[in-house]
């Protein structure tokens, strides 16, 4: 049998590495003898995620255009053209069979080249709304995977395939790891936790809240794990005692989402696809401050489908009391929630993309 290879790129948050993460490792569970290799942005935190999850990375010298003047603007062609270089380079020297990217400026370059070098590529878009790389990468991809309906607006639609995101397979079946929860986080199984969640690098408006309102949710009885994110973690630190976990980064996500009662989420696509397979009761908060609004967009399309609550940030002050308050005394609406979000699951989405990259090698 042939010994594949394969390149993965996708970074800059949890959103683009941990699906490019878990595409490898389905690849790896049916070709234990590829090789695999992943490429990012060299000062990013996939740079420490990834070694973390077992896989070889390296770095491309690339950022993203900020949206007002700055000295890394001026050397964004720079920095595009020595990525270029870098990446041919990477793929001449590795000669992968196929080459997979999930979004994040250092795909950009790297499925450029790949493509150009006549190499099978295969794109996976997350959101509702394509990010400008994955866009720009669609004329050349052989394939492009997403999960959501009605992208054919922005891709060719005979490279289309409709699988969902990939989602990490210990998020299957979390029930069962709830007694090992519990003690895990130090909870007390009679009380109600809440699961706060901000993304990876954290998000101020979320974080803003809890601190307003942690006496209220302490005085329900509920009990706060609060991931706050490392940019935010030193601010709030402090708040971590009793029944408050603070928290930078979660590593055990399988066991903190079988702990949960409650969780408040942003609405990045792979936390959706996450919530939607551990069937949870959440209120997601989407962030204001992304392409087109596209968070608002991927919860809302739970919403519709009476899978979640959604408050916008602009509701936050007027709402949220009242809204926490009457889901956690409402058994039968938080049932609801579960119940519905459950359906809009898609735990086949890793080995439906990876079938794909498997078509064309």
């Amino acid at each position: 049998m042939k010994q594949y290879k394969f390149i993965l790129s996708g970074g800059g948050t949890g959103g683009h590495i941990y699906p490019a993460i878990a595409i490898a490792n389905e690849l790896k569970s049916r070709f234990p003898d590829a090789e695999f290799l992943f490429v990012g942005a060299q000062d990013k935190m996939e740079m420490q995620k990834v070694p973390q999850a077992g896989y070889k990375i390296k770095g491309l010298w690339i950022s993203g255009i900020q949206r007002r003047l700055t000295f890394d603007n001026s050397l964004f062609p720079l920095k595009l053209l020595a990525s270029l270089l870098k990446s041919r380079t990477i793929i001449r020297e590795f000669e992968p069979d196929a080459v997979i990217g999930t979004g994040g400026f250092a795909s950009g370059p790297l499925l450029q080249v790949a493509a150009m070098a006549g190499i099978p590529t295969v794109i996976q878009e997350q959101n509702s709304y394509p990010g400008i790389t994955n866009k720009w990468l669609s004329k050349k991809a052989n394939k492009i995977c997403v999960a959501y309906e009605n992208l054919e607006r922005f891709f060719p639609k005979k490279k289309l395939i409709l699988t969902g995101n990939p989602v990490r397979q210990d998020l299957i079946d979390i029930e069962s790891k709830r007694a090992e929860a519990i003690p895990f986080f130090n909870l007390d199984a009679k009380k109600k936790t809440l699961l706060v969640l901000g993304g990876s690098l954290g998000a101020r408006r979320v974080n803003q809240l809890i601190e307003k309102e942690l006496k209220n949710l302490l005085s329900q009885n509920v009990q706060v794990i609060w991931q706050c994110g490392k940019l935010y973690f030193e601010d709030y630190k402090k708040y971590s005692q009793g029944d408050v976990q603070v928290m930078a980064f979660i590593e055990r996500m399988d066991l903190v989402y079988a702990a949960a009662d409650i969780v408040i989420s942003r609405a990045g696509a792979s936390s959706v696809s996450e919530l939607c397979l551990v069937g949870k009761p959440v209120i997601f908060i989407p962030s204001p401050n992304v392409a087109e609004d596209h968070q608002t967009k991927n919860a809302q399309a739970i919403v519709d489908r009476k899978g979640a609550i959604m408050l916008k940030e602009t509701e936050l002050d007027s709402q949220f009391g009242l809204v926490f308050e009457a889901l956690l005394k409402d058994q039968g609406k938080q049932n609801q929630l579960i119940e519905n979000i459950k359906k809009l699951a898609k735990p086949e989405a890793t080995k439906q993309i990876v079938d794909e990259i498997v078509k064309l090698i």
